[in-house]
């Protein structure tokens, strides 16, 4: 049976302009989660309440609530403290849940790799150690003297150290995983195909745009939720104009994503420093959209992606007015406005990643005699071959090639004109 919950949103009253905004992403998130919303309480203060964050009035109004509504469990859209959540739980008559658990609970329903279960543990441990005081207090009667240290503190001891050994086993694993995908990272940039990776807010369609890019292959999951999917997903795209790349669907990002997660995804999301492009998807149906690829952007700077090519576009065409649509054209002419479900701005889209590709994947054009004609498997295998075609007694090779390829494939091939933007090189 779904948990009823209620949802409290804080913050300071010169930021009090942002407190709807982020309450309304916690109800997704609650949402997600598979909570039943029973009831909401916000509160601007002028300084935090160290003890309980929010004031002594709005606790006691919202255990109040609790009883009324008779809900299990009320959500802070905060991160608290282990003594803050004490003295929450001991004030009012339910469960405490803070922003920072609530993601970790999703994150680890969502899991279905054994590296994002494994993530997620590490994430979720780490979370939970600094809190093992507010969780095992009631049994502890440590209070220093001989005499004094009961099972209370031996069982806080306990499962503070079974926590540290289980993180260190995580972290083994997860390095473990970590080079075992570095081998597959290899043997997947020694075949010619550009890496394109899909990159925004979560719940911006990046899912569903790779579901539309590729159409012919197995459809992934997708869903109107936060966190919908979570395990990165790869699925090979043509790319009218350019030839054919590998599109990764990657974990949505969130604003205040908790530390802990992004410092056990870090692996993951590593991957997107090694693509040839990202695609950046923001929902245009969004009222939050600036505020959403402000977060986006903060996480690239931080994982050191701001070099790497980047298209932008703006999802949802099919879901935004005709005034929005305007705005959204005026502000940025040259990002596509694209609909999966209408096809509307593909083409553009289409354009754009050719182009941003090809500033890496130069198009050559290689001269091969037909005596030579066995010299095309180690072309295949350097390139991605975009035409062959025979002209008299040659063969005219198309392709796609980074600069360091193609400086290699130079040196293993004689005997033939290569030839780039019109200019004949004799090899």
């Amino acid at each position: 049976m779904p948990e009823r919950v209620i949802l409290v949103g804080l913050g300071l009253k010169r930021a009090a302009a942002d407190i709807p905004t982020s309450l309304a992403e916690l109800e997704g998130l609650a949402l997600t989660a598979g909570a039943v919303i029973a009831g909401v309480s916000t509160q601007a203060l002028s300084r935090w309440n160290s003890r309980t964050l929010a004031g002594t009035g709005k606790i006691e109004q919202i255990a109040l609530a609790v009883r009324e509504h008779k809900a299990q469990t009320v959500i802070f859209d905060a991160e608290l403290s282990a003594s803050q959540q004490k003295a929450i739980e001991g004030a009012i008559p339910a469960k405490i849940v803070d922003r920072t658990r609530l993601i970790l609970d999703i994150f680890a329903q969502r899991a279905h790799t054994r590296e994002g279960r494994l993530q997620v543990e590490l994430a979720q441990l780490s979370y939970l150690l600094p809190r093992l005081t507010g969780a095992w207090r009631a049994f502890s009667q440590q209070v220093g003297g001989i005499g004094t240290r009961g099972p209370g503190e031996q069982k806080l001891e306990y499962e503070r150290r079974h926590i540290q050994r289980r993180i260190l086993e995580l972290r083994k694993k997860i390095e473990s995983v970590k080079r075992a995908r570095a081998v597959r990272r290899e043997a997947r940039l020694s075949v010619p195909v550009p890496q394109i990776a899909i990159i925004g807010y979560t719940n911006a369609g990046k899912s569903t745009l790779l579901n539309t890019l590729a159409p012919n292959a197995a459809p992934i999951y997708a869903d109107n939720k936060l966190f919908a999917t979570l395990d990165p997903t790869a699925r090979r795209v043509k790319i009218p104009g350019f030839g054919w790349a590998v599109a990764t669907d990657t974990v949505g990002f969130i604003q205040r994503l908790p530390t802990t997660l992004v410092a056990a995804f870090r692996s993951t999301l590593e991957e997107l420093t090694l693509a040839d492009c990202l695609l950046f998807l923001s929902d245009a149906a969004s009222p939050d959209r600036e505020m959403q690829e402000r977060a986006v952007a903060s996480i690239l700077e931080e994982m050191g992606a701001q070099e790497i090519p980047l298209v932008r576009a703006f999802s949802k065409a099919d879901a935004v007015d005709a005034e929005t649509r305007r705005a959204l054209e005026r502000k940025d002419p040259l990002r596509p406005l694209i609909s999966c479900r209408t096809r509307e701005g593909l083409n553009k889209l289409y354009e754009a990643l050719a182009g941003a590709l090809s500033k890496r994947w130069i198009l050559k054009h290689l001269y091969l005699p037909l005596s030579e004609a066995s010299r095309l498997g180690m072309i295949h295998s350097a390139a991605q071959v975009v035409s062959v075609e025979t002209e008299g007694e040659r063969i005219k090779i198309g392709l796609r090639i980074t600069q360091a390829n193609w400086g290699r494939l130079l040196k293993r091939m004689d005997g033939f004109t290569a030839v780039e933007s019109g200019a004949a090189t004799k090899c």
